[in-house]
């Protein structure tokens, strides 16, 4: 039975995770791997590895701290409250900048679809503020209803995802020699490998997002870990097909200059008019990303408020149990990105986004299976090798992808963190909070 204040069951956490992860990406991924020819598919492999590793880590934490809501209580429980802050206001400014992306380019294929959009330079701005309000007030509704909505739009953006398979699968069946006509010609390499490993990483950020709202999940210490594991391996599945299906089907060189890829497919594998209804699909997976990136952020925000890390008021809920100011706030601020960086195209912003995203996702994923094998060493939980190998191998892993994003990536990862240090202070001084958390009552 699901109570009021538990309203997110197995289905709803897991859509949760395949909605977040298959956003706008998707659909240029095949072009940004297409120059690394196969070495894509080698990079796909270790990043499926190396996220499922990090995925077993949430589920663990999940399981064995039920009682901490999400990240940030995880994180506070073993390094203390200055770390548990530099990691989270990072992960928290890679959603507020996930939600302006995604919301541009929801609307740069609703221009495609309706070109009236473009004709007056505050039609296209205006539709975007009004798609990022549309879903604050679908969360003010409560979680229960961003999950139903999360539910309806994950099946939708997995339709034309499935149609790609199936035509890869037609053609494999029809015609077979068509996937060795166009093999790329660039030679396996591991700096290729790595390099494409690193642009895939950027697609399956959001493996830990049923953990975010950890508080109104039924029963989340079995709930959480069975859907990261399964959105986690669905998202892995889908996305290594439907790149690898234009990868062989294509020639290279069409596909790495393509805006579309999946268009350039089935018009050259079905009919030319087949943009016009993958485009509503496209819409349709950006505002469910939208969707489910709008509850992370409300709860992630309340969560920091409820830790006495932010303002007292962005903690309070509403009647339907949302996090009302906090998802105000998160609206306002995607609001005001939106309104400064409106001028970037749809590939800007895709390479953008890639940059500051994953680099404000490392510290989160680096931390967690440290903090795994820190909590074990405490005797805070229990342990097998099966978890310890784990966290060893996802530590290792998320550290070796920080090192393959770049220096530019990693600079902007130490601004963001070494921004939230005076806010940090900043908060100590205001609310006369301890430097370090007391773990012996924890």
């Amino acid at each position: 039975m699901i109570k009021a204040d538990q309203p997110l069951g197995f289905w709803m956490c897991t859509s949760l995770i395949i909605g977040n992860v298959i956003g706008m990406g998707i659909f240029l991924l095949p072009a940004a791997l297409a120059p690394y020819g196969l070495n894509a598919l080698l990079g796909w492999g270790v990043t499926v590895i190396g996220c499922t590793f990090i995925a077993y880590v949430f589920a663990q934490l999940a399981r064995a701290l039920p009682q901490e809501d999400g990240p940030y209580g995880y994180m506070r429980r073993a390094f203390g409250g200055g770390p548990a802050f530099c990691v989270m206001w990072c992960y928290c400014v890679s959603i507020w900048i996930t939600n302006a992306t995604l919301v541009v380019g929801v609307v740069g294929y609703l221009t495609a679809l309706i070109p009236a959009l473009a004709d007056s330079a505050w039609r296209a701005p205006a539709v975007a503020l009004a798609l990022i309000w549309l879903c604050v007030l679908i969360n003010l509704r409560g979680a229960r209803m961003s999950g139903r909505v999360q539910l309806v739009s994950t099946l939708l953006k997995l339709l034309p995802l499935l149609a790609v398979m199936l035509l890869g699968a037609i053609i494999l069946c029809s015609a077979p020699q068509a996937y060795l006509a166009h093999v790329p010609a660039t030679p396996l390499s591991w700096q290729a490998t790595a390099a494409a490993s690193t642009v895939s990483l950027f697609a399956m950020l959001g493996v830990e997002c049923a953990t975010i709202p950890a508080g109104k999940v039924v029963q989340p210490e079995r709930t959480i870990p069975r859907a990261t594991i399964a959105g986690t391996l669905v998202t892995a599945a889908v996305y290594v097909g439907v790149s690898a299906i234009p990868l062989l089907l294509l020639p290279q060189a069409q596909l790495s200059q393509s805006s579309a890829p999946f268009v350039d497919l089935f018009s050259q594998y079905w009919n030319a008019g087949s943009g016009r209804w993958l485009a509503g699909f496209v819409i349709v997976s950006g505002l469910g990303a939208l969707n489910g990136w709008t509850l992370v952020a409300g709860e992630v925000t309340a969560a920091f408020a409820s830790h006495g890390m932010f303002p007292a008021i962005l903690k309070r809920h509403n009647r339907h149990g949302a996090p009302a100011p906090a998802l105000l706030l998160m609206g306002l601020l995607a609001s005001a990105m939106v309104a400064m960086s409106y001028s970037r195209t749809l590939a800007e912003g895709f390479s953008f986004l890639s940059v500051m995203v994953t680099a404000a996702n490392m510290p989160l994923y680096l931390m967690a299976g440290v903090a795994l094998i820190a909590l074990w060493r405490r005797g805070k939980i229990g342990s097998n090798q099966a978890m310890l190998a784990s966290a060893a191998l996802a530590t290792l892993y998320a550290a070796w992808a920080s090192w393959g994003i770049g220096q530019e990536s990693l600079l902007w990862a130490g601004a963001l963190g070494a921004v939230s240090l005076p806010a940090y202070w900043y908060v100590r001084v205001r609310q006369k909070l301890p430097d370090t958390v007391q773990r012996s009552s924890l």
